[in-house]
């Protein structure tokens, strides 16, 4: 987890996203949870997004959340209808008992209410650190750090790490990416991705931080 000898101003980075970045499409869960503010809804929005596109995630939130947007009503569904209704998304079988059992572990253990730290999170059925970071980032506004794909591949792009893993940075941001940023820093490193920095040919011609970037590991760029 060896940071680079001389690393880009990320304050300077984070500066110039967040004047920009509302012009690409907002995360859907980051949607979401403007929109509720509930972390219930954030923590099965996020298991329905993974390897899914935000508009499936959308429209199969829209669905479920309408027939049941507690941890109560949701464990009470049967498996074979949360599939029905969350159908197209990536994996839908397997997430949908998932969703199911977290559902129940929360109404069960936790009456109800959806736990605010990452180690009780990570003990709920199929719940990783990337999605525990992001329910305590975004459903309890405390300083948590999602590191996805994006924010992984981003984070050593630039230069700010050099690091193998998604938790390897997120352990190095812990150290190094003032606390006043952790929250937003998925949001503004997730759009960048899905609108300019993509995992191959990346628009550099385009990006607004393209003069910050050390373009680690770019073999051709648009």
């Amino acid at each position: 987890m060896a940071m680079v000898s001389t690393r880009p101003d990320i304050v300077t980075i984070i500066r110039r996203l967040k004047s920009v970045y509302t012009q690409w499409d907002v995360p859907i869960v980051t949607q979401i949870s403007d929109r509720s503010h509930d972390p219930f809804r954030i923590l099965i929005a996020t298991i329905l997004s993974q390897r899914t596109k935000d508009a499936v995630t959308r429209q199969a939130s829209e669905r479920l959340f309408a027939a049941a947007a507690t941890p109560a009503r949701l464990a009470a569904l049967s498996v074979e209808r949360i599939r029905t209704m969350i159908y197209p998304v990536g994996f839908y079988r397997v997430k949908a008992g998932r969703i199911r059992s977290v559902a129940r572990a929360i109404a069960d253990t936790y009456h109800g209410t959806v736990p605010d730290t990452i180690e009780e999170l990570v003990g709920l059925p199929g719940v990783g650190r990337k999605t525990a970071n992001l329910v305590v980032a975004l459903g309890y506004r405390k300083p948590a750090l999602c590191v996805d794909t994006h924010v992984h591949r981003i984070t050593n792009r630039i230069g700010y790490v050099k690091t193998r893993t998604p938790f390897e940075t997120e352990m190095a941001l812990r150290k190094s990416l003032p606390k006043r940023y952790w929250i937003i820093y998925n949001d503004l490193l997730v759009a960048l991705g899905q609108a300019i920095c993509h995992p191959v040919s990346p628009r550099c011609s385009v990006c607004p931080v393209q003069v910050y970037c050390r373009k680690v590991g770019v073999t051709r760029s648009r």
